[in-house]
């Protein structure tokens, strides 16, 4: 899928490397999501692996391919955040297997429709070889370099993962009901309609003396006066409106745009709390593909 290039200094790396980003963090996102079993963890490990990205740049000789060179750094830090979740899984010997697996359109729809949850009951080498088949669409011989292991590896992993996936997908094992405390429910009702009403700045009192925001692929800003500003953005904005709902399988905002009767959500927030304040703020207006992954579902219950 990539070209080849003859090795650079840092300064051009640095020069590929900025200009692939923003293309390239929806694929890397695609790939960490499904690596994780979260659209948000997925986001996590997408940011480390930017952030180690971008401090090696300037030590980095001998990059051929910046594209490459970024999805060996996201695997790894994939595979480290699952080593962190105790949930890593000691990788199959698959190097005796020679099965080789033709790519085809079947495999492709199964794994891009597959739900992220499936992917984790897939042993990592199998997981990242199917993910990179057959969501994103790299050759055998270039996930090979990306995960540094033989051609021959790959397609046995390839071959026994397609052959569990398509497993998995024939149980129909049903989700985990959603569910919300009554307490959670209250304090983001309260959010929403205060945001529904531009009554910002009741929602500045709700914010913790030391709340973190988070403007995911944009800006992270610390403390009550910083994050005070990020609702006069929303202020001049006022196409957008929340609504109580899950993403990724917890209690999330959605935020739809208020001028497309019946639009459904595109894209969400997530609130921590502290003490009955705000103490964290993660709002993926600006990383829209997270959305992709996460199942946005709204809640239509009648609160109690």
């Amino acid at each position: 899928m990539t070209d080849e290039h003859t090795p650079q200094n840092p300064t051009q790396a640095r020069v590929d490397f900025e200009r692939l980003v923003p293309t390239l963090r929806p694929k890397l996102h695609r790939y960490c999501a499904r690596m994780t079993g979260s659209s948000v963890d997925g986001e996590d490990v997408v940011q480390e692996a930017l952030a180690k990205a971008f401090v090696a740049l300037d030590a980095a000789t001998d990059i051929e391919n910046v594209e490459a060179w970024m999805f060996r750094i996201a695997h790894n830090a994939a595979l480290d955040f699952l080593r962190r979740r105790r949930r890593e899984r000691d990788l199959p010997d698959v190097d005796d297997v020679l099965a080789d697996s033709p790519e085809d359109e079947h495999a492709r729809a199964q794994a891009s429709a597959a739900a992220l949850t499936t992917f984790m009951r897939l042993a990592a080498r199998q997981r990242s070889c199917v993910i990179l088949k057959d969501v994103l669409g790299y050759s055998i011989e270039e996930i090979g370099r990306l995960i540094d292991t033989s051609d021959m590896a790959v397609k046995a992993a390839l071959h026994r993962g397609r052959a569990r996936l398509r497993e998995l997908s024939a149980e129909h094992e049903a989700p985990p009901p959603l569910s919300m405390e009554s307490a959670e429910r209250a304090r983001l009702q309260a959010y929403i309609e205060r945001f529904n009403a531009r009554d910002f700045e009741a929602l500045r009192t709700l914010l913790a003396e030391d709340v973190r925001l988070d403007l995911v692929g944009r800006l992270a800003l610390n403390g009550k006066a910083e994050v005070g500003n990020y609702f006069s953005n929303y202020a001049r904005a006022s196409q957008w409106r929340m609504s109580l709902g899950y993403a990724d399988g917890r209690a999330a905002v959605l935020v739809s745009d208020s001028g497309q009767r019946g639009a459904a959500a595109e894209y969400f927030v997530l609130l921590d709390w502290f003490d009955g304040e705000i103490s964290t703020i993660r709002d993926f207006r600006y990383a829209g593909y997270v959305a992709e992954t996460a199942v946005m579902v709204a809640d239509t219950r009648v609160p109690n």
